[in-house]
């Protein structure tokens, strides 16, 4: 159980590590894009996604997961001991995860805590109030000139045939 603790507890570790590096750089993505797909599919210069980074939960959970099968075939052969690892392959996989997932709630709580973001977020808040504030009284006289309008414009309506008479103008129907 120790050793479980100390696995995941690393690869929660090793998640925020894989994610703040290719939140900086993700030339290994491009490269494996540019030699697995054609030259109409590749993706733009200005692409920041990585194999975790700017990836949805099913993507991120295929590429941990193969690094971690591999990584595990590696360890298989090197190493002359048969254990179980099925544990502390699953403990790599959920901690690598929740460490992706911990990055990029920091890593984004950042971006999102910068001096502009906070003065321009306020500045849209006061706006917000005084467009609520200004908007009460607007309300009331845009309502009090939509009735005045309503009144005059009122004419009626002429009516329409049915559709058996239509058809019966076409000749459809006897």
């Amino acid at each position: 159980m120790t050793i479980e603790i100390v696995v995941f507890i690393s690869a929660i570790l090793f998640g925020i590590v894989i994610y703040v590096r290719e939140s900086k750089n993700n030339r290994l993505y491009r490269f494996f894009n540019k030699l697995m797909h054609a030259k109409d599919l590749q993706m733009k210069p200005d692409n920041p996604k990585g194999f975790v980074y700017v990836q949805p939960f099913l993507m991120r959970l295929v590429w941990v997961t193969l690094l971690f099968v591999i990584a595990a075939t590696v360890v298989g052969f090197v190493t002359p001991f048969n254990q179980f690892y099925v544990q502390y392959f699953a403990s790599a996989i959920v901690g690598t995860l929740a460490g992706t997932y911990i990055a990029s709630f920091f890593f984004m709580g950042k971006k999102s805590l910068t001096k502009e973001n906070i003065v321009e977020t306020f500045e849209k808040g006061k706006e917000f109030i005084e467009d609520l504030a200004e908007g009460d009284d607007k309300t009331d006289e845009t309502a009090d000139e939509k009735t005045s309008d309503e009144v005059v414009e009122e004419k009626p309506e002429e009516p329409k045939k049915s559709a058996r008479d239509r058809f019966k103008d076409r000749g459809m129907i006897n």
